[in-house]
């Protein structure tokens, strides 16, 4: 099914039925249990002395336990699970990098298969960390809907932008960047984006003709390094309007950017790009779905009249347990293409926040 449940500072939602579905908001069943899922957490790392407590909640009935999610100032995040006098535990290390503004932490389980997963992810930077955390418990229906509905009875960190639990195991790693309706150049014309698919070909640097191999497609939270973005036209050389993820980069160039930077070109996330001229954040309804395009080198394609990166793969295939967990799953590992490094510098988000000035001018 998907994402069932959500919330930040503004409120939360609990619908088993699926957000935005027909299942509604309906009361569980106290005894319903959820066999696997996915809960993700969306934070702004604290600096601090103690254990930052992102999300923890506890319960008397139908029997005693509870659950807590905790980053640990000296870098790491802390897992606690308990039921009744049987507890649960994993530390997933990691080392505190002043470059992410935000981290998002996924943990995943399947209580009949005797599986867990603790994952991180910074928004907008290649790379996960991961380990496998011991054999989960399933988790009360109505623990989450408390948690998740109730703040008076659970503890949620200023800090944390949202969290969202889903009814599957949800995937980690590259992740797309279009929404469905943005054109993509092809040989044929313009094609939307979520209508494109193996096999069919795309317009690539200079015109080239270049083979779709996958399109990945996922389904998303419209918040926090999710939030839609909409790029106007006539910026960034668009024809059109555009709504992409934050982490969407753009290939730009021009005289103003080879004074201030140095290079023919440069990679510019769309969410460093927000300005409310050039760009803005896009209405959405409480899921966003992105696309993205597989090509067989790191090529940029032409998004409305702008030219814009293609899925970044980089050497992923070599790392078989992070393409197990990622929407590569299921695909022929000895197939995936290899990126290299981006070919332009990729701009940091001080440095797109002045371009973005620039060009608003």
């Amino acid at each position: 099914m998907g994402w069932i449940a959500f919330t930040d500072r503004d409120g939360g939602r609990f619908e088993p039925g699926g957000i935005g579905g027909e299942g509604g908001a309906e009361t569980p069943d106290p005894t319903a249990l959820l066999p696997r899922g996915t809960l993700m957490i969306e934070t702004r790392p604290a600096i601090g002395r103690r254990p930052q407590t992102l999300l923890s909640f506890g319960r008397t009935h139908p029997w005693q336990g509870g659950f807590s999610l905790q980053l640990l100032p000296s870098g790491g995040v802390a897992l606690v699970e308990t039921q009744e006098r049987d507890v649960r535990h994993a530390t997933l290390p990691f080392r505190p990098d002043d470059r992410s503004d935000s981290l998002r932490i996924s943990y995943s389980w399947d209580a009949p298969a005797r599986w867990g997963r603790l994952s991180l992810e910074r928004p907008g930077i290649m790379g996960v960390r991961s380990i496998n955390v011991p054999p989960p418990h399933p988790v009360p229906l109505a623990d989450l809907r408390t948690a998740f509905t109730d703040p008076r009875q659970r503890h949620l960190d200023p800090e944390v932008i949202f969290a969202a639990l889903s009814d599957a195991v949800e995937p980690v790693g590259p992740m797309p960047g279009l929404s469905d309706a943005v054109p993509v150049r092809t040989p044929d014309g313009y094609v939307a984006a979520g209508r494109l698919r193996r096999g069919d070909c795309v317009c690539g640097a200079g015109g080239a003709v270049v083979p779709v191999l996958h399109r990945l497609m996922r389904r998303v939270p419209a918040a926090g390094g999710f939030r839609p973005v909409r790029l106007r036209a006539p910026y960034f050389g668009l024809r059109a309007d555009i709504v992409v993820a934050p982490h969407q980069r753009l290939v730009i160039g021009g005289s103003d950017v080879e004074y201030l930077f140095g290079s023919e070109a440069v990679l510019v996330a769309a969410g460093d790009l927000v300005n409310g001229v050039a760009a803005v954040h896009a209405g959405a309804g409480p899921l966003v779905c992105y696309h993205g395009l597989v090509l067989p080198e790191h090529e940029e394609i032409e998004a409305a009249g702008a030219p814009t990166e293609s899925l970044y793969l980089g050497r992923i295939r070599r790392q078989p347990e992070i393409v197990s967990m990622s929407l590569l799953a299921g695909l022929d590992r000895a197939r995936l293409p290899e990126h290299s490094r981006p070919l332009w510098p990729v701009l940091k988000s001080y440095e797109a926040t002045a371009l973005a000035m620039t060009r608003a001018a």
